[in-house]
C-alpha cells in the first residue's frame, strides 16, 4: 500500500484581516484538515512553515496550532512533522519537542539542528518512531505503512538562522546566486541519507524563483529573502512539500516534483476568487508519486465590490444578500465625499464589510486623460484644482509629486517616501493611487 502524505503550510495562527479577527476561521480549518486526515486514511502530515503569523503568537493561536498536532497524531499514530517558516520563531516552536516526540511529532526550527532519534522502545509498533536523524534529516517508521519515510528538512534558511555570511558583494543577483547554491548544498547534504527502499522527501519554506505571489506574503526582514533557483531542490526526493507562496501551485521548472500547497485560508484581496486547499500525495519506494489536490472550505471567501451607481446598488447588493458569508472590499462611486453615519450604516447592515473606498469619476476621467493627451505637470495641476475646488498647487508641490514619479525632475527638499507621505496627507488612499497608476502608466510628459 502507498504512504499517504499531506502537504500544508501557512497556517498564520493568528493572523487578522485588516484588524478583523479571523481564529474561528482557522479553529474551521484545523477541524476540517483533522476529517481530511482521517477521512483519507492519512499516513503522515508534512507542515511546511509560516505556523503563526508573529514571533508572538496570542496564546489562543499556540492553543490551537497543539490542538491541531494532538488530533493529527492520533495518539502517535500518524506522523507529523512541522518546521518554521520567516514567520515562525525558531525556538519558540521547537520549545514543545520532547513532549511532541513521544507522539510522532517532529517539531523543526533552524536549518542546522541536529535531531536524534527517539528514545520510544524500538519494538513498539503502535506508534511512529524516529528510527534515526541528524543534521537535516529524520526516518520515521509509521505503524500504518510497510515503508519507512526519510524527510529532509530545510526551515526557513534566512542568513541570520544558517548564521553565515554567504557573500562579501551587495550586488543583488551574486547574492541570490550564492544563496540558492547554498540552499542547493544544504538541502543534497540532508538528501544524501535518502534511500531505495524508503519513500523520499523533501520540506522547506522558500521562494523558489518564479513563483506566482500574492499580497499577503509579507516578508519580515529588510530587503526580504532572497529567492532560490527550482534546480536547488534535493536530487533523489520523490516529492518536494514547499511553503512561503500563498497561492497553491507546482514548480514546473523544478528537476523533481515540487508543490506549494498554499494558505489554507485568504488572507489578503489580492487573493480574492482563490481556491484554497491541501495536497494528497501518494507514494511507494523508487516510483513517481501521485498527488491530488483537496479544496477546503472552511475560510469565508474574499470578494472585491465595485458599485458604480454608488451608495443605491451597494444597498440594492445588501438587501439582496450578495455574498452574505464573505469579506468585503467595497470600492462605491460617488460624487462628494460619504459621511461617518453613511459608513457606520454599511458596517450595521454588513459586519464583514472591511473596506469601504469613494471613487469619484472625476479622477478616472483624470486618469484616462492622463494616458492620452496630458502631460504629467497638467495632469496633477488638474487633478489638485478637482480636488480643492480650482485652487492653484505651488510650484514646490508640483516639484514634489514630479519628484516622485520621477527622482531625476526632483527640484525640491522631499524625496522617496518623505514625498509620497506629504501628497498622501493632501489626498485619500484611492485618488492618490489612481493618480499615480495613471501617471506611470503615461508615456507622455
Amino acid at each position: 500500500m502507498p504512504m499517504r502524505i499531506i502537504h500544508t503550510s501557512d497556517w498564520h495562527l493568528g493572523r487578522t484581516l485588516e484588524g478583523r479577527n479571523r481564529i474561528q476561521e482557522q479553529m474551521k480549518f484545523v477541524d476540517e484538515l483533522c476529517e481530511i486526515v482521517k477521512e483519507e486514511a492519512v499516513d503522515l502530515v508534512l507542515i511546511a512553515g509560516d505556523i503563526f503569523d508573529t514571533v508572538n503568537p496570542p496564546a489562543i493561536a499556540e492553543e490551537l496550532f497543539y490542538d491541531a498536532l494532538n488530533r493529527l497524531s492520533d495518539g502517535g499514530k500518524r506522523g507529523i512533522i512541522a518546521i518554521a517558516g520567516n514567520h515562525d520563531n525558531p525556538e519558540r516552536l521547537c520549545a514543545a519537542s520532547p513532549l511532541a516526540i513521544r507522539h510522532g511529532i517532529t517539531l523543526y526550527g533552524l536549518p542546522k539542528q541536529i535531531l536524534t532519534p527517539s528514545l520510544t522502545v524500538q519494538s513498539n509498533q503502535a506508534r511512529v518512531i524516529r528510527a534515526a536523524a541528524g543534521l537535516g534529516w529524520v526516518e520515521l517508521h509509521i505503524p500504518s505503512c510497510p515503508d519507512p519515510a526519510i524527510v529532509a528538512m530545510l526551515p526557513y534558511p534566512s542568513e541570520s538562522r544558517l548564521n553565515e555570511v554567504l557573500s562579501a558583494s551587495l550586488d543583488e543577483e551574486i547574492l541570490r546566486d550564492e544563496y540558492s547554491k547554498r540552499v542547493q548544498q544544504l538541502f543534497n547534504s540532508f538528501g544524501q541519507h535518502f534511500r531505495e527502499d524508503a519513500v523520499n522527501l523533501g520540506v522547506s519554506h522558500l521562494f523558489v524563483r518564479g513563483g506566482m505571489k500574492s499580497e499577503s506574503e509579507r516578508p519580515i526582514e529588510l530587503g526580504g529573502a532572497p529567492t532560490v533557483e527550482a534546480d536547488a531542490m534535493p536530487s533523489g526526493a520523490q516529492y518536494v512539500a514547499l511553503g512561503h507562496l500563498h497561492r497553491a501551485q507546482a514548480v514546473k521548472s523544478a528537476t523533481v516534483p515540487t508543490r506549494y500547497s498554499g494558505s489554507p485560508l485568504a488572507y489578503s484581496f489580492s487573493e480574492a476568487g482563490y481556491a484554497k486547499s491541501v495536497m494528497l500525495v501518494e507514494a511507494y519506494p523508487g516510483q513517481m508519486v501521485t498527488t491530488r489536490e483537496i479544496f477546503l472550505s472552511a475560510g469565508f471567501p474574499l470578494v472585491k465590490w465595485h458599485a458604480k451607481e454608488g451608495l443605491t446598488e451597494v444597498q440594492r447588493w445588501i438587501d439582496e444578500g450578495k455574498d452574505l458569508n464573505a469579506w468585503i472590499d467595497l470600492e462605491v462611486n460617488v460624487t462628494k465625499a460619504l459621511y461617518p453615519q453613511e459608513i457606520h450604516a454599511l458596517r450595521q447592515q454588513r459586519e464583514r464589510l472591511v473596506n469601504i473606498r469613494p471613487v469619484f469619476p472625476e479622477t478616472e476621467q483624470i486618469v484616462a486623460e492622463a494616458r492620452s493627451t496630458m502631460s504629467i505637470p497638467e495632469l496633477f495641476r488638474k487633478f489638485y484644482q478637482d480636488r480643492t475646488g480650482g485652487a492653484e498647487p505651488e510650484e514646490e508641490l508640483v516639484s514634489l509629486f514630479l519628484s516622485l514619479i520621477d527622482p531625476s525632475k526632483s527640484s525640491g527638499s522631499y524625496e522617496g517616501d518623505d514625498g509620497r507621505d506629504l501628497l498622501e496627507q493632501e489626498f485619500s488612499d484611492s485618488e492618490f493611487a489612481k493618480l499615480t497608476a495613471g501617471v506611470e502608466g503615461s508615456e507622455t510628459a
